[in-house]
């Protein structure tokens, strides 16, 4: 089971690209739990769930460096292209997640 938490600012196209990305892990028969957060949640979910990547959305690309800091090497921490992001698709950015944990 992949475990991957998306960042953002307030949710709402993010929570769009979950589905996407939940859509396609079922077409790849890939296990994974996979959520969206705004930053101002993500210390509560690092410290309470297991979480194998974070991938942050382009509007809170600024977090990126902090994020790598504080919780690689255990949690791999990419952002999200900015393409992939806008166009909403969810088997790029899974396969982002995948390439970064191995999977």
């Amino acid at each position: 089971m992949k475990h991957i938490l998306l960042v953002c600012n307030a949710g709402m196209s993010t929570s769009m690209l979950v589905t996407k990305m939940l859509k396609a892990a079922e077409a790849r028969n890939v296990e994974a739990t996979i959520w969206a957060v705004p930053v101002s949640e993500v210390a509560d979910e690092v410290a309470n769930k297991n979480i194998d990547a974070i991938l942050v959305g382009p509007q809170v690309r600024f977090m990126l460096k902090e994020y790598k800091e504080n919780y690689e090497p255990g949690i791999k921490v990419a952002d999200i292209n900015m393409v992939d992001y806008g166009t909403m698709n969810g088997d790029n950015v899974l396969k982002t997640a995948l390439d970064l944990i191995g999977g």
